[in-house]
């Protein structure tokens, strides 16, 4: 599927006193990789609310396999799970430089109308998007 590769350098105030990650931070970096993924096609999360679309976290799973520390630079590969209708799912993989798998995810996200405050489908012009990437 479409998949994603986003930088980010681990910093001092992401980490404990002895210089390892906080675990929450992993759901940070996995929200870095979903909003570059979505720029590659030159969307983000502004347009798509100012389009009356809002896309909240419905679920997330993290399984932790290494510890990132201060100054790590980390590699997140996001991809898309399976094509969106109501909702998109994404999968991630954390490494640091030297290729060490830190952690792997997985996020549900819903598609929501603004205005109504209910679920909805995945916007066509995201749909059109992604079937003209899958080709």
């Amino acid at each position: 599927m479409i998949f994603n590769k986003t930088e980010i350098r681990v910093r001092y105030g992401e980490t404990d006193q002895m210089g390892v990650v906080y675990h929450a931070n992993y759901a940070v970096y996995f929200e870095v990789g979903r909003t570059e993924w979505l720029r590659q096609f030159g969307l983000s999360y502004s347009r798509m609310e100012a389009e009356g679309i809002m896309l909240p976290v419905i679920s997330l799973n993290i399984n932790y396999k290494n510890s990132a520390r201060y100054d790590d630079v980390l590699k997140v590969k996001t991809t898309l799970k399976k094509m969106p209708t109501a909702s998109i799912e994404f999968e991630y993989e954390l490494v640091n430089q030297k290729g060490d798998l830190l952690a792997t995810g997985q996020t549900t996200l819903a598609f929501i109308n603004l205005e109504r405050n209910r679920p909805t489908r995945c916007p066509k012009y995201l749909l059109d998007k992604l079937q003209k990437k899958s080709l």
